[in-house]
């Protein structure tokens, strides 16, 4: 039976065992031993990363072939439009790509969202807005390319569902067991 652990990232904490240029690591949050994080949140990023000791499973999120689905919301700089949407639901240019088709949609601000440390920077004449987006690929730095592409620059990202696996009410650093089958 594999081991599938649903961890909630917190921001500045790297997607690996090994403390790297000041940054903090997976290893000093108790995981059990044999477990290897199936993806990564960039270290300022925060929210649902998936670890297990089943190599068969991390091949398969990973794999682009099974467009497995990745939920974020995103705080970003300005008054989103409902133009900017359209244009991210498409799929935008980033850095000689094209991005496939995702689901997107403008969000109120989450009240149940965690205080973020250090808390975003903050510009009394310039709103901040959400976006939620749900993509099923994973370049790198992603979805801060695709809204910087449509204008409005990602302040803030936390991935809130992996699959049919919602973060729910796991709090920065806790993490729980879940089974692999609503992978």
């Amino acid at each position: 039976m594999s081991t599938v652990i649903l961890f909630n990232k917190p921001f500045g904490v790297l997607s690996q065992f090994t403390p790297e240029s000041g940054h903090p690591a997976l290893d000093s949050f108790g995981f059990p031993a044999g477990v290897y994080a199936a993806g990564r949140l960039d270290h300022d990023s925060e929210g649902a990363l998936l670890l297990t000791d089943n190599g068969k499973l991390i091949k398969k999120l990973l794999d682009p072939k099974f467009e497995h689905p990745r939920t974020y919301l995103a705080q970003v700089d300005g008054q989103i439009t409902e133009e900017a949407v359209r244009k991210l639901a498409k799929g935008v240019d980033i850095k000689g790509y094209h991005t496939k088709p995702c689901k997107t949609e403008i969000v109120e601000a989450p009240d149940w969202i965690w205080e973020r440390v250090p808390p975003v920077r903050f510009r009394a004449n310039i709103p901040t807005s959400w976006v939620r987006l749900t993509l099923i690929e994973g370049k790198n730095r992603q979805v801060r390319h695709m809204t910087a592409a449509v204008g409005f620059p990602t302040l803030r990202l936390i991935r809130v569902q992996i699959g049919k696996i919602p973060l729910g009410d796991l709090q920065p650093g806790e993490w729980k067991i879940v089974t692999d089958k609503v992978i």
